[in-house]
C-alpha cells in the first residue's frame, strides 16, 4: 500500500513538474523583430551648436531614411535621443525637495493631499522640526548648486552613469530638428553651455518597438553667439541712424536753422492765448493722466514752458490741475521757470499748478467743474489721455472754449480730432515740443527721425521692385540684397 502512495505521488510530482516545464517554454522573452522589419537607419547625422542664439540648443541635420517616402514607407517618424547622465536626472528630484522645504518652512503651509508627489517627500521630513528643516534646505541649495557645477564633468564622463533620453520628436519626411533647453539653471529644461552632448536619431515604423537607431554623434557643445547675424540689417539702419542723429544736433548746435513744418496746432496756440488775453478769461493746461517718465508727459511739460512764457507776458490766467504728485512737481517748477524767463518772476503763483486727485474719473470731473466754473478761453490738453478724453473735450465744447489737443495714445485721437478744434496727432506732439523749444538735442533727432522714415520708405519701394524683377528676370543678386533686409527671430 505505501509503495502505491509512493508510486501516485511521485507521478503526480513529475506531472506538475512537466506542466510548470510546459508554462516555463510558454513565457520566452519576446523575439526581435525581423530584420526584414526594420528601416533603414537615417544617415549623415550632425549636430552642431544653434546659430544666432543665446545658446543651451544643439540641432541635428540628416538624411531621410530610405523607408522614408519610398521602398516600404515604413518610418512614421524620427525620435531624437539624448545621452543624459544620471546626476542630470537626479536634479529634478532634488529641485522637487527644495520647493517642499520653502513651503515647509514659510507662512500658510498645509500637509499635502494623501498620494500626491509632495506626500512622498513630506512623509520622510515629518518628523524634523523647523532648525532641522532650514539645515536641510541650506544643505540641498548647496547640493542643487554644486550638482549644477559639476554638468560639464558628468557629461564628460560618457557613456558611463547615464542614459539615452528622446529631447525631440519629427515627422516622417524630416530632416532637421533641435534640442532646445533654458539658460535658467532653476528649471527642468536647463541645457549646460559648454558641456559634450551625445545624440542619435531613431526611425521609428508605426510599430514603436521596429525601429533602427543611427550612429551616435557627439561630443557637440553648445554656446552664445555674441551677435545674431540674422540682425545685421537692424544693426546697419542703428548705426546709420546714430551717425544721422549726432550730424544734426552738432549742426543745430553751430546755429543752423533746422527747418520744422509749421504745426496748426502749435500756430494757433499764440492766437489762443491772446484771445484769451482780449476775453479777460484763463487759459486751462491739461497734462493728462501719464506718469512723469512718460514721453508724452516729457513732451507736455515743454510745451507747457512754452504756453506759460506767452501767459506771463500777456499777464493772463493760467490753470493748470495735475493727475500725479510728480507731474504736479515738475509742472510747478517748468512754470515758475516760464515766468522768470519771461521777466516777471513776481507775478508767478504757486497755486496755477495743484492736485486735485490721482482717481481717474474724480480727476475728470473736478476738472469739467472747473471749466464751467472759470469758463476758459482756451483750453489745451496734452499728454497721455485714456477713456476721459471725450469727457473732457466735450465739456470744453459746451463751455465755448478754444481746444488744442495732442496725444501718444492712438485710441483717443478720434474723440480729441472731433471735439477739438485743433489735434496733434501721434509723433506730432513731440515734434511739436522740438518746435517749441529749439532745443539741439530734440531738433537734431527729430530732423534725423525724418531722414530715416525717408530712408526707409525709399527702401521699402526699392526692396518692392528687385523683389519683382528677381522672379521676373532670375536676378540672383536682387534675391540677396532682399534677403539682406530680412529680419529673422
Amino acid at each position: 500500500m505505501k509503495l502505491k502512495l509512493f508510486v501516485v505521488s511521485l507521478v503526480v510530482l513529475l506531472s506538475f513538474s512537466i506542466a510548470f516545464a510546459q508554462e516555463d517554454t510558454l513565457t520566452v522573452p519576446p523575439i526581435p523583430p525581423d530584420s526584414a522589419l526594420l528601416p533603414a537607419a537615417v544617415t549623415g547625422l550632425v549636430a552642431k551648436d544653434t546659430d544666432n542664439d543665446h545658446g543651451h540648443a544643439i540641432t541635428l541635420k540628416w538624411q531621410p531614411s530610405a523607408d522614408d517616402g519610398a521602398g516600404r514607407q515604413s518610418v512614421a517618424m524620427y525620435e531624437v535621443f539624448r545621452w543624459v547622465p544620471d546626476l542630470m536626472t537626479r536634479i529634478p528630484a532634488l529641485r522637487d525637495t527644495l520647493e517642499y522645504l520653502k513651503l515647509r518652512t514659510g507662512d500658510g503651509w498645509s500637509p499635502p493631499e494623501p498620494g500626491s508627489r509632495t506626500d512622498s517627500i513630506h512623509n520622510v521630513f515629518a518628523s524634523l522640526d523647523d532648525a532641522q528643516l532650514e539645515e536641510r534646505k541650506e544643505s540641498l541649495e548647496q547640493t542643487i548648486s554644486q550638482a549644477i557645477r559639476d554638468l560639464p564633468a558628468a557629461h564628460a564622463a560618457y557613456p558611463e552613469d547615464g542614459d539615452w533620453q528622446q529631447v525631440a520628436v519629427a515627422p516622417a519626411g524630416s530632416a532637421t530638428a533641435a534640442d532646445v533647453g533654458t539658460k535658467e539653471k532653476d528649471t527642468p529644461d536647463y541645457l549646460p553651455d559648454y558641456s559634450d552632448f551625445y545624440y542619435r536619431v531613431d526611425a521609428v515604423t508605426a510599430d514603436p518597438a521596429i525601429r533602427t537607431a543611427s550612429e551616435i554623434v557627439g561630443p557637440v557643445q553648445s554656446y552664445g553667439q555674441w551677435f545674431n547675424k540674422g540682425r545685421l540689417a537692424v544693426s546697419v539702419f542703428v548705426l546709420i541712424f546714430g551717425l544721422l542723429t549726432i550730424f544734426f544736433v552738432q549742426h543745430a548746435r553751430r546755429g543752423a536753422d533746422l527747418y520744422v513744418r509749421p504745426m496748426a496746432g502749435i500756430e494757433a496756440v499764440d492766437d489762443a492765448i491772446g484771445r484769451a488775453t482780449e476775453m479777460g478769461r484763463p487759459i486751462l493746461y491739461v497734462l493728462g493722466l501719464g506718469t512723469a517718465d512718460m514721453i508724452a508727459t516729457i513732451a507736455s511739460f515743454t510745451i507747457l514752458g512754452r504756453v506759460a512764457r506767452r501767459v506771463a507776458e500777456y499777464q493772463t490766467k493760467l490753470i493748470v490741475p495735475a493727475y500725479e504728485p510728480v507731474v504736479m512737481a515738475v509742472a510747478q517748477e517748468v512754470v515758475k521757470t516760464a515766468y522768470y524767463d519771461a521777466g516777471r518772476p513776481d507775478d508767478y503763483d504757486e497755486d496755477i499748478v495743484f492736485f486735485v486727485t490721482s482717481l481717474q474719473f474724480a480727476y475728470v470731473a473736478a476738472v469739467n467743474g472747473l471749466m464751467l466754473r472759470e469758463l476758459p478761453a482756451t483750453n489745451v490738453y496734452m499728454g497721455k489721455f485714456f477713456a476721459e478724453s471725450l469727457l473732457l473735450a466735450e465739456t470744453g465744447a459746451v463751455a465755448g472754449s478754444i481746444q488744442i489737443a495732442g496725444t501718444d495714445e492712438i485710441a483717443q485721437i478720434p474723440f480729441f480730432i472731433v471735439a477739438c478744434d485743433y489735434t496733434l496727432i501721434g509723433e506730432e506732439l513731440y515734434a511739436a515740443s522740438a518746435y517749441l523749444g529749439r532745443e539741439p538735442i530734440l531738433l537734431g533727432s527729430l530732423k534725423a527721425q525724418d531722414w530715416a522714415k525717408a530712408g526707409v520708405i525709399a527702401l521699402a519701394v526699392a526692396g518692392l521692385a528687385l523683389s519683382n524683377l528677381a522672379v521676373a528676370y532670375d536676378w540672383s543678386w536682387a534675391s540677396s540684397i532682399v534677403d539682406f533686409f530680412r529680419v529673422v527671430d
